[in-house]
């Protein structure tokens, strides 16, 4: 009866033992598997202020014949910068001055927030850099000459650049949309929804946004956030 008693409780042991290490196996594929799903990758969020871009046809009857931007500062996207140029952008209702980025691009291409388009009456359509076909209208003037834009103002959509090899280590790919979790130090901490991925070897991993979204968050003077998928 004790040897019985015995192979009993050894055989007991046994499958205890046996259902502690499966339960152990189920719950680290699960702890994988959350992790995969709650995937979270922190990138700086940088306020894009309104701006516009030149083509160079537009650039030389703004300021002149064979006119090349003046670099002022380099920005933190490879081979950008802001320019010591300012162009004057004229709506039905008032005008703007803006500050010209550089270098120059195929098209000409004005980005405001929504209360900046509303304040000098122009449409501006949310819309990804480039996108301008069909977008708003306005004049631009510069200290050599005029341009009427029949379209080219966007209100740019806010976007993630990423470099490939963080967009892979994040599992994300180009024209993704993700969320963008920002904690403010100023208490108006928000998440962001359709916030579109670029991903190209030119960029820097960054996140923008423009003023509008800017102010409703109150980011402070350095501000990263966690990119959702």
């Amino acid at each position: 009866m004790m040897k019985n008693a015995k192979i009993a409780r050894r055989n007991l042991a046994r499958e205890v033992d046996k259902t502690l290490k499966s339960d152990i196996i189920k719950d680290k594929e699960c702890l994988k598997f959350n992790i995969v799903e709650e995937f979270k990758m922190k990138v700086l969020v940088e306020t894009s202020a309104r701006h516009l871009h030149l083509s160079q046809e537009h650039l030389e009857i703004l300021f002149g014949a064979g006119h090349e931007l003046t670099v002022k500062k380099m920005l933190s996207q490879p081979g950008q910068f802001a320019c010591e140029e300012k162009v004057q952008v004229i709506g039905p209702k008032s005008s703007l001055k803006m500050s010209v980025l550089g270098p120059v691009r195929k098209d000409t291409q004005v980005e405001v927030s929504l209360t900046d388009a509303r304040s000098i009456g122009v449409t501006a359509p949310i819309r990804e850099s480039g996108d301008i076909a069909g977008s708003g209208a306005c004049k631009l003037v510069g200290p050599a000459g005029e341009v009427e834009l029949t379209e080219g103002v966007i209100a740019a959509k806010r976007h993630v650049h990423m470099t490939p090899e963080d967009a892979e280590a994040a599992g994300v790919k180009d024209k993704d949309i993700v969320k963008l979790d920002i904690q403010s130090p100023n208490g108006r901490s928000l998440t962001f929804g359709d916030v579109v991925v670029r991903v190209s070897a030119s960029y820097a991993t960054a996140a923008h946004i423009d003023t509008d979204e800017a102010n409703a968050l109150c980011p402070g003077k350095e501000c990263y956030g966690e990119m959702i998928k």
